[in-house]
C-alpha cells in the first residue's frame, strides 16, 4: 500500500508554518524579445537537382540579396583588455553622473511610471514612452529611460542620434543592449554600410539573428561564408527572417547547393519548423505548401505520395517523420510500403528518422533501426541518439564508432569525452590494450577538473571522491566595498527591487565579465548581503582557481528546511541541489506554466499535496517561503516513495511528472547503470536537470558532511518495474 511519510496540517500549525496569505504580483518577462515582423524575401531561381548529388565548392558569387555595399570592411575591433582601458576614463565619468542620480529618495511613483515607460517601449508605442519619459528628469537610471524612450523609434531614428546615444553610454550594458536592437533594424532595413560599422562593436555578440545577418552582409560583398553559415544555420526555430533570408542569400549566391539545402529541410522537420521547411523547400523548387504539411500535417503529406523529384522525396521523410514521433507504427508501414521508391541514402535518412523516434520512445526495435540507417547523413541530434541506444545496450564498441563520427564541437562536449573514454577503458581492458586505456585516462583527466555531472564522473574513474575544494584567503572589506559602489551593480540591484529581473541580470552579467577572479568573489559576496542568491551563484561559478563553495552551493531557509526534511526523512542535500536548479534561490519565481516560489510548485500540485497532509490550502499561499518549502518537500517525498527510493528517477519525475517517469522505467528490460539512464532521458530539459540536480546533491552532501562523495553511488542502479505505482499530479 502506497503510505509515504507526509508532514501533516497539524503538525504546521503545531510548528508555527501556517503563513498568511500573500499576494504576489507576476515576474517581469525573462527577456525582452526584439520585434522581428515576417518579411518576404525575393524568390530565388530553384536550384537544380542532379542525381547523385555531392557536395561542390562554392560557386562564384551571383546576384547579391539588397543594396551593395561601397564602404571597405571595418577594421577589426580592438582587444578587449584595449576596449576596455580605452573607455575607462569615459566610464568614470557616467559612474559619477549616474551615482550623483542614485543618491535621490527611492520614489514609488517614479518607479511605477518607470515600469510603464519600459512596458511603452516593449509595445512599440512612441508617443507614450515620449509623455511617460519627461516625466522622470532625474530618475536614478538616466541611461535605461533614455534607452526606452528611443527603442520604439530605431525605424526613424537618424543614426547620429543613435550613435550619440552609443557614445554617450559606452561601455555599459545598455548601449551594448541598443546597438544589438539597432542592428536587426539595420539587417531588417538591409542598411549593410550601417551595419557593417556596427557590428564588430557588439559586444555579447550573442544573437543569432545578428550573426545572419552579418553572414548576409559579407554575402552582400561578395565574400564565401558557406562553412560559417552551415556552423550558424544549426536551429531552425531560431532563425526568423534573419536566418531565412541569409538561406535564400546564399542560394542566390551559389554558396548552398542542393545539398546545403536538404540538410536545412531535414533540420526544419526534425525540430518542427514550418517557416524554414517552407524556404527550404521552395529553394529546391519544390512545394513550400507540401513541406508545410509535411511539418503540421504529416498525415495529409503522407496521402499526397512520395513523388518523384528528390527534394520530394526529402519532403515525404520529413512527414514521415513527423508522423513517427506520435505513431511509430504508421511511420513504419508507410515507409516500408514505398521503400522500393527511395535511393540507397533516402532509404537510409528514413530508417534514421524512424530510429530517431523510437530512440525518443525507447522503443526496443531502435538499435535495429539505426543499423539500417548506415547509408544516412545523421544530424547532431541523431548522432547523440543513436549513441545513446548504443549506451543502454552497454555495446562500447558501437558508442566509441558513434562519438568518432561526430563533428569535432560535439564529440569535445564533456558527456561524449566521458562516454568515449567509458568506451576506450572497456576496450583497454577486454583486450588488455594498454594505448586504449592510457587514452581512457588523459580524457578523463582532461574534464575531470569541472565540477560538473561528468567532470564529477570522470573523477571517480580516476580514482577520486568528490571533494570541496579549500577556500582561498578571507574577503576583506576593502575587496567588498567597490561592488556596493559599482554603478552596474546598484543597477542591478534597483532593477531586482523592480522585479525588471532580465534588466538586473543584463547589467550584473555584463559587469561580471570584467572582473578578476576575486573580484568575483567579492562581487558574489555582495550578492549575498543583498540576498540576490541567484547571482551569487552566477558569479562565484565563474571562478577556476579560487573557491568559495558556501557561494556556489548556498544553504537558506535551513530553519525552515531542516526540520522539514528531518521529518520526511529525506536527504537535505538533496532537496537543496534540487531548489538550486529550479529556481536558483529566487523567492518569487515563477515558470512560463505556472510553477512557483522555490521549489517551483504548480498550483494543482499544492492543492493536491495539501489535500494529503491536511493542509488548509489557499492558491495564493503558494509563494510564501514556508509554505512553498514545506508542499515542495512534501511532495518530493511522494514521489520518491513512487520511484521506489531512487534519486534519479524521482528527480525525473519532479521535473516531468511521475507518469513519465514510470513508463521510462517500465521500458527498461535489465537494470542500467544510473548515468546511463539519466543521459538517455528523452526530453533535453529533464536530461539535463536530472544530471544537475545530482551533481548539486552531490556537491551539497561533501559541503554538509565534510567528507568524499560518490556521484556514481547517489545514482546508483535504474531497477524495472512495470507501470504501476500511485497517481502523482
Amino acid at each position: 500500500m502506497y503510505l509515504p511519510k507526509l508532514i501533516t496540517g497539524a503538525t504546521l500549525a503545531a510548528a508555527s508554518i501556517m503563513p498568511a496569505s500573500a499576494q504576489v504580483p507576476p515576474a517581469a518577462p525573462a527577456t525582452v524579445p526584439a520585434t522581428v515582423p515576417a518579411t518576404t524575401a525575393p524568390t530565388a531561381a530553384p536550384v537544380q537537382l542532379q542525381a547523385p548529388l555531392q557536395p561542390r565548392a562554392a560557386a562564384p558569387a551571383g546576384p547579391t540579396h539588397g543594396p551593395a555595399v561601397n564602404a571597405a570592411p571595418p577594421a577589426a575591433p580592438p582587444s578587449f583588455d584595449r576596449a576596455r582601458a580605452e573607455v575607462h576614463a569615459l566610464a568614470i565619468v557616467r559612474a559619477q553622473a549616474e551615482l550623483a542620480a542614485a543618491q535621490l529618495p527611492d520614489n514609488r511613483a517614479d518607479d511605477d511610471t518607470f515600469i510603464a515607460l519600459r512596458e511603452a517601449a516593449r509595445a512599440g508605442d512612441a508617443a507614450k514612452a515620449d509623455s511617460l519619459a519627461v516625466r522622470l528628469p532625474q530618475y536614478m537610471i538616466p541611461s535605461y529611460v533614455e534607452y526606452y524612450r528611443l527603442k520604439p523609434r530605431l525605424a526613424t531614428a537618424s543614426p547620429d542620434e543613435l550613435r550619440a546615444f552609443l557614445a554617450r553610454y559606452q561601455g555599459t550594458a545598455v548601449a551594448d543592449r541598443l546597438r544589438n536592437d539597432w542592428l536587426l533594424e539595420l539587417g531588417r532595413a538591409r542598411d549593410w554600410a550601417n551595419f557593417s560599422q556596427q557590428y564588430p562593436l557588439f559586444v555579447l555578440n550573442d544573437d543569432v539573428q545578428v550573426k545572419c545577418y552579418w553572414l548576409m552582409a559579407r554575402v552582400a560583398r561578395g565574400e564565401k561564408v558557406a562553412d560559417e553559415a552551415r556552423a550558424a544555420l544549426a536551429s531552425p526555430p531560431a532563425y526568423g527572417e534573419a536566418c531565412n533570408a541569409l538561406m535564400v542569400s546564399l542560394a542566390q549566391a551559389g554558396q548552398f547547393d542542393a545539398n546545403d539545402l536538404l540538410v536545412q529541410l531535414r533540420l526544419a522537420g526534425e525540430t518542427g519548423s514550418t517557416g524554414p521547411a517552407k524556404r527550404a523547400a521552395e529553394l529546391l523548387g519544390a512545394s513550400d505548401t507540401r513541406a508545410a504539411q509535411a511539418v503540421d500535417f504529416p498525415a495529409l503529406a503522407m496521402a499526397r505520395g512520395i513523388g518523384s523529384t528528390r527534394a520530394e522525396h526529402e519532403i515525404y521523410l520529413v512527414a514521415i517523420s513527423r508522423m513517427a514521433r506520435s505513431s511509430l507504427k504508421l511511420a513504419l508501414i508507410a515507409f516500408e510500403k514505398n521503400l522500393p521508391s527511395f535511393t540507397p541514402q533516402e532509404q537510409g535518412i528514413g530508417w534514421a528518422v524512424i530510429a530517431h523516434a523510437a530512440s525518443l520512445k525507447h522503443d526496443p526495435d531502435a538499435h535495429t533501426y539505426w543499423s539500417k540507417s548506415a547509408a544516412a547523413p545523421l544530424t547532431p541530434e541523431q548522432m547523440q541518439w543513436k549513441t545513446r541506444i548504443a549506451l543502454r545496450r552497454l555495446d562500447w564498441k558501437a558508442v566509441k564508432a558513434s562519438i568518432e563520427a561526430m563533428p569535432g564541437f560535439l564529440s569535445a562536449q564533456p558527456a561524449w569525452t566521458y562516454w568515449l573514454a567509458r568506451a576506450l577503458q572497456a576496450e583497454g581492458g577486454a583486450a588488455r590494450n594498454e594505448s586504449a586505456t592510457a587514452n581512457a585516462t588523459a580524457m578523463y583527466r582532461g574534464i575531470a577538473d569541472q565540477h560538473n555531472f561528468y567532470g564529477q564522473l570522470a573523477l571517480e574513474e580516476l580514482g577520486q571522491l568528490i571533494t570541496i575544494p579549500p577556500p582561498g584567503a578571507p574577503l576583506t572589506a576593502d575587496e567588498i566595498a567597490p561592488m556596493a559602489a559599482n554603478p552596474a551593480l546598484k543597477r542591478a540591484l534597483k532593477f531586482f527591487s523592480l522585479r525588471m529581473r532580465a534588466e538586473g541580470m543584463r547589467e550584473w552579467n555584463w559587469e561580471a565579465r570584467k572582473f578578476t577572479e576575486r573580484e568575483l568573489l567579492a562581487a558574489a559576496e555582495f550578492a549575498r548581503r543583498n540576498d540576490v542568491l541567484d547571482r551569487m551563484v552566477y558569479t562565484s561559478e565563474r571562478t577556476r582557481t579560487q573557491f568559495d563553495y558556501t557561494q556556489r552551493f548556498p544553504a537558506p531557509h535551513s530553519d525552515i528546511l531542516s526540520p522539514t526534511t528531518r521529518q520526511l526523512g529525506l536527504d537535505k542535500a538533496w532537496v537543496y541541489g534540487l531548489i538550486r536548479q529550479e529556481s536558483r534561490f529566487v523567492m518569487d519565481a515563477r515558470s512560463s506554466v505556472g510553477a512557483s516560489g522555490l521549489m517551483q510548485v504548480m498550483p494543482a500540485t499544492a492543492q493536491f499535496v495539501a489535500r494529503k497532509i491536511g493542509l488548509d490550502f489557499a492558491k495564493d499561499k503558494l509563494t510564501d517561503l514556508r509554505t512553498n518549502l514545506v508542499l515542495g518537500s512534501n511532495y518530493l517525498n511522494m514521489v520518491l516513495e513512487n520511484a521506489s527510493g531512487s534519486q534519479p528517477l524521482a528527480t525525473a519525475a519532479y521535473n516531468a511528472g511521475p507518469g513519465r517517469m514510470r513508463t521510462w522505467r517500465a521500458s527498461l528490460e535489465a537494470p542500467m547503470e544510473g548515468a546511463i539512464w539519466a543521459e538517455s532521458i528523452p526530453f533535453l530539459e529533464t536530461r539535463v536537470y536530472v544530471k544537475n540536480v545530482m551533481a548539486n546533491a552531490t556537491n551539497y552532501a561533501a559541503l554538509f558532511d565534510n567528507k568524499p562523495q560518490s556521484l556514481k553511488a547517489r545514482l546508483g542502479t535504474i531497477a524495472p518495474r512495470g507501470a504501476q505505482g500511485a497517481d502523482l499530479p
